[in-house]
């Protein structure tokens, strides 16, 4: 079954992670995506342990289903190959720094004098312009600059990084979306466009809805642990031997908490009545679930409130994620031979789903296979 952008070719001359992601999720669904490293490789090739030989876990979850060939940029020759493969190609991903393409003759412009067609995606960190432009971007630095940080960690603590790259990864996931819109827009007009996700941009994206709290004349928000700064009981509570989240968002919901509490008539208390007047009694209300919840253990009175109708889940770590009976029947653990285990593609199709065909490359894995198909000069390490 072929994929949704089977006969898309991708040529992703991007390293480390939003630009690498990006091409991924194209890879998954169907392109042909050829990876362009520089000789010393994607530096995230050695970001480890672990390692599975030569290959971090680093690289390998982020650089599946593609092909491997290595260019040196700053020749003469390495650029040429460069336009060789984007002259047979429909999109072209980087992350260079602002202005090095320029510098080597092969700027936006220039790409779209030879090659009109062709979709050019940048992910950058803070895009070409303004006061910032051009400058480079790292996930942890952007999300002390756009506020992410200041509104995650302990409520009176000092602001904390979130634990995942969450600005590199929505990043790649704009990128995509970004890939697919000027595609999308080509088929009417036969032209290629630059398309542009910025850390900056796509950091300042996530910040509902405290950004629109504060557009109506709310506070500034501060770190508030795993409160919800809007909804109330939308946080963390300990039981007898973990945690769990409630994710209450409505009256329905908990009255059916209370219920379940065995404290039907909680839901009547006119300090917990509306969830405006939850949120303003929110100190009465957590002593109330505390006491209640002390008793259970995490896993049971969760799944018991959920088959209830009132959203919650147990606070679980990711090896008991990866073991999840629902993890495996929602195929989200994936394996190509005996070399490569990875997570699979969120984005669920009908009828063109995503595959999984080829582990992450070794350095200039495909280099000769893709020489012969784009007609380049040889291009791997020590080649005559």
């Amino acid at each position: 079954m072929s994929g949704a952008l089977d006969g898309v070719v991708v040529i992703d001359a991007s390293r480390v992670l939003g630009g690498p992601y990006c091409g991924q999720i194209l890879a998954d669904h169907g392109a042909r995506v050829i990876k362009v490293e520089p000789p010393t490789g994607d530096e995230t090739r050695l970001w480890g342990p672990p390692f599975r030989g030569h290959q971090s876990s680093y690289f390998m979850g982020l650089n599946r289903n593609k092909d491997g060939i290595v260019l040196d940029l700053a020749s003469d020759e390495g650029r040429e190959a460069l336009l060789q493969l984007l002259a047979g190609a429909d999109v072209f991903i980087e992350n260079f720094k602002v202005g090095t393409l320029e510098k080597w003759g092969i700027g936006g412009d220039e790409l779209r004098q030879r090659l009109p067609g062709l979709v050019h995606c940048r992910v950058s960190g803070f895009g070409a312009d303004g006061p910032y432009g051009g400058r480079p971007g790292y996930d942890a630095a952007i999300q002390a600059l756009v506020g992410l940080m200041s509104v995650n960690g302990e409520a009176g603590g000092k602001p904390l990084r979130m634990g995942v790259p969450v600005v590199d990864i929505v990043t790649g996931l704009n990128a995509a979306l970004g890939v697919l819109l000027a595609l999308q827009e080509r088929n009417r007009s036969g032209l290629g466009q630059f398309v542009e996700a910025s850390l900056y941009d796509c950091g300042m994206s996530l910040l509902h809805p405290h950004l629109a709290n504060v557009y109506l004349g709310g506070p500034v928000p501060e770190p508030a642990g795993n409160a919800h700064p809007n909804i109330t009981p939308y946080d963390t509570y300990p039981c007898a031997d973990g945690e769990i989240f409630l994710a209450v968002g409505n009256n329905g919901q908990f009255s059916k908490l209370c219920a379940q509490l065995d404290s039907a008539e909680t839901a009547e208390d006119p300090r917990f009545a509306t969830n405006a007047l939850r949120k303003e009694n929110r100190p009465a209300l957590r002593a109330f679930l505390e006491e209640r919840l002390a008793s259970h253990a995490a896993a049971e009175v969760a799944e018991r409130l959920i088959q209830a109708g009132v959203p919650c889940a147990p606070v679980r770590n990711v090896e008991q994620v990866i073991n999840d009976p629902h993890t495996k029947a929602r195929g989200m653990i994936v394996e190509i031979g005996e070399e490569y285990r990875g997570t699979a593609n969120p984005i669920k199709l009908s009828r063109s789903p995503a595959s999984y065909r080829k582990a992450p490359p070794s350095l200039a894995e495909d280099a000769e296979r893709i020489e012969q198909e784009f007609g380049l000069a040889r291009t791997r390490p020590g080649a005559e």
